[in-house]
């Protein structure tokens, strides 16, 4: 049985032991070489799709790195799925596009809107996902 004296200093030993481990451990997750956003690739191009991405809701339906609604298909490795062609076609579109009986609204972007959009999906490609490549939504069959 430890004495008062034991226990006291057995428990702030184990607190300091604890703190600078979890200190150390926060410096190690927020160093360069642990870095995994890609924030050094953003560009203008990336930020104007980032903002059409939300001034259109697209994550009302669509997921992106697994935050959004699961109506339509994942969009984190679209262009690693799909390519940009296929996907500048279907943002330009002047028609409602209808893949598996799910409706998606007929933006028609512009050539440049389309391009910027591109860029938003190229970039978050580029994120480190830690080995999981392929996020697919539960609803996303046409995805395989």
């Amino acid at each position: 049985m430890l004495s008062k004296k034991q226990a006291r200093a057995f428990f702030l030993g184990g607190t300091l032991v604890t703190f600078l481990a979890f200190i150390g451990l926060t410096i190690y997750s927020f160093s360069d070489p642990q870095d995994q956003t890609n924030h050094a690739a953003i560009t203008e191009q990336v930020v104007r799709g980032k903002d059409l991405w939300e001034s259109n809701n697209c994550m009302g339906c669509h997921t992106i790195l697994g935050e959004g609604g699961y109506y339509a298909p994942e969009l984190t490795k679209v262009l690693d799925r799909r390519g940009p062609g296929y996907v500048k076609a279907v943002l330009m579109s002047p028609i409602p596009w209808e893949p598996n009986g799910r409706k998606m609204v007929a933006y028609g972007f512009s050539e440049e809107e389309a391009a910027d959009l591109i860029a938003f999906f190229d970039w978050i490609d580029d994120i480190d996902l830690n080995g999981f490549d392929r996020v697919v939504s539960p609803l996303s069959k046409d995805d395989k």
